[in-house]
Order: C-alpha cells, then sequence, then structure tokens
C-alpha cells in the first residue's frame, strides 16, 4: 500500500445512495493530494446496503482505503473516533457522506495544516442551501449553543475538522459518553484556523439529524462543559429564599396589624416560604458538589503540553 499522508475518516448512515459519487470525489480529491490520500468508512450498522456498496466499489476505487463495520449504531461520535483512531495519515479530516459539505473543501483543510503552524482546523459555514424550516432550526441550534455552552463555536456552526496527528492523539485520550465532539474540539484548545464554505443542497437521501438527535446533542452538550443548570437552581434558591423572607415579613406585619384574622395562616405561610426557598438553595449547593464530583469522573486533563523543546547549553568558542 502507497505511503498514507492524509486520512478523511467519513461515517456512514443511510448513504447509499450517495457513496458512487462520493467515492469519485475523493477519487478527484486523491490525485490533487498526490495519491496520498486514505479514506477510513466507518459504516455505523446503516441499515441500508451501505457496507455491501462499500465491499465492491472500494477495491477498484483507485486509492487507498479502509472499511469498518460497527456491531451496532453508536451515532457518529463514536464512528468517527473509532475511524480516527484506525486511520494512518498524518493529516486527518472528517467528512460527511451525504455530499452537503465539499469533498474538495478538503484540500484547503490539508493545506492549512501543512503549514505546521496550525493543529485542527473547522469548517465554518458562510450560508446553507437547505428548506426554511432547515436553516430555521440550525441557526437557532447553535446559536443556543454558543450562549448556553462555547460562545467561541461559528455563529454557522461545525460539521468538519481536520486535525494533526498530535491534536487527534489528545482528542481520543478524552474517553467520555454521551459527550460532543464540537464541544471537545473547542475544549481542547491548541492553534485552530477557521475556513469558510458554503454548505451545498442535499441531493440524496434524508438528514438522519433529526430534531430528536438535536435535542439530545444539545442535552449532552450542556451537561458535559456546563453548569449552567446548576448555577440557574442555586440562583433560584438565592431569589427564592430572598422571596421567602421577604413575604414572610409582610403577613407578619400583616398579622401584627390585625389583617389576617384565620388562626395559624400566619405561621404556615411563613414555613412554607421559608423552607420552600431554603430547600431549592440546598439543591443547588448538593448540585454544585455533584458537578464537581461529574467533572472528576470525566477525567479530562488539567492542563494538555501542546508542545516541548529543550535545548543544551554550548560552550562558547575560544
Amino acid at each position: 500500500m502507497e505511503t498514507v499522508t492524509y486520512s478523511v475518516v467519513i461515517p456512514v448512515y443511510r448513504n447509499a445512495e450517495s457513496l458512487g459519487e462520493l467515492l469519485r470525489a475523493l477519487a478527484d480529491l486523491d490525485a490533487r493530494l498526490g495519491h496520498a490520500l486514505e479514506a477510513v468508512f466507518v459504516v455505523d450498522a446503516s441499515p441500508d446496503d451501505s457496507h455491501a456498496i462499500l465491499r465492491d466499489l472500494l477495491p477498484q476505487a483507485g486509492f487507498n482505503s479502509q472499511l469498518l463495520l460497527l456491531s451496532r449504531n453508536f451515532g457518529s461520535f463514536a464512528a468517527i473516533r473509532c475511524g480516527l483512531g484506525a486511520a494512518r495519515g498524518r493529516y486527518l479530516a472528517v467528512l460527511a457522506a451525504d455530499l452537503q459539505e465539499p469533498p474538495q473543501l478538503l484540500a484547503r483543510f490539508f493545506e492549512v495544516l501543512s503549514q505546521d503552524d496550525i493543529d485542527v482546523v473547522v469548517g465554518t459555514r458562510i450560508s446553507r442551501n437547505d428548506p426554511w424550516f432547515t436553516r430555521t432550526a440550525a441557526a437557532l441550534f447553535w446559536r443556543l449553543y454558543r450562549r448556553l455552552i462555547n460562545p467561541a463555536i461559528p455563529q454557522g456552526g461545525v460539521d468538519l475538522f481536520a486535525c494533526n496527528t498530535t491534536f487527534r492523539d489528545q482528542l481520543l485520550a478524552l474517553e467520555e459518553h454521551h459527550s460532543s465532539l464540537i464541544g471537545l474540539i473547542f475544549w481542547l484548545g491548541f492553534r485552530r484556523a477557521e475556513v469558510p464554505y458554503e454548505r451545498l443542497a442535499r441531493r440524496h437521501g434524508r438528514s438522519a439529524w433529526t430534531l430528536q438527535r438535536k435535542i439530545t446533542y444539545m442535552l449532552d452538550s450542556v451537561f458535559s462543559f456546563s453548569d449552567l443548570p446548576v448555577r440557574l437552581l442555586l440562583l433560584t434558591g438565592i431569589v427564592g429564599i430572598t422571596v421567602a423572607i421577604a413575604l414572610g415579613l409582610t403577613v407578619l406585619a400583616m398579622r401584627l396589624a390585625g389583617g389576617i384574622g384565620a388562626p395559624g395562616y400566619t405561621a404556615t405561610m411563613i414555613t412554607i416560604l421559608f423552607f420552600g426557598g431554603l430547600n431549592a438553595l440546598g439543591l443547588g449547593i448538593i448540585g454544585a458538589y455533584v458537578w464537581r464530583a461529574f467533572a472528576n469522573t470525566q477525567r479530562r486533563p488539567l492542563a494538555i503540553l501542546m508542545h516541548s523543546e529543550s535545548f543544551s547549553r554550548t560552550a562558547p568558542e575560544p
């Protein structure tokens, strides 16, 4: 097998109709890259005949390739991790199989990475040729993602990226379940560049990125990268106990002034309001400790060494 410099990881799920066109595009990309490309197809237990089609077409595709088949549908994040672990290139990229992100864009990614001053490149959408509802839902999703999780995410969102082996190794070292791939990419840091592109219209099949998957992805991202729910609960507790004290004092004053004649009403209201606020405050405090325990179970490193050099002192010339 020829030397591999570039690897493209492609998760496959219900993409049988687009595979022929995708292989032709990858063959053109391979020629552009001096036949140093490797395509790693990860079939995520696709219910169609995607795996059979790839088994038939890849031997004659004209470029280096790997075909991986997962035992069941684990999701695109797990499929991408599997493909990155198997890839052999010095520079690696991830591409969807639906051809909405142009494969030739990866040539630009690899060009940026080959300059050796960038570790990861993300594609930023400047426009998308999708139906109105899809565009609106995507814009809302990424707006919430930026506000709730990471404001560094590009406005149009990120669907594909490329990196070097150093970044890949650090990404795979984060063995987290129910997490967010994009969140991990931006959490890692490193030297990052953005390449804008226009998302193409879907020509084959239907997107598997359903509303349910979007909601699940958003929740996974929130719970993995933000303590916002805990902070909201803590804030609610503080506000609740403050309001409870204020209302309790108001009820007590009305009782002393004779405005409340029902026996036991004052004590009951003060008790309910105070302990209701105290309960929310206590849950917020407990949640803060639970969040810290959860963060420790994720076992993310406290710091990541991106580069290291050693210098030896040389004796001055006489």
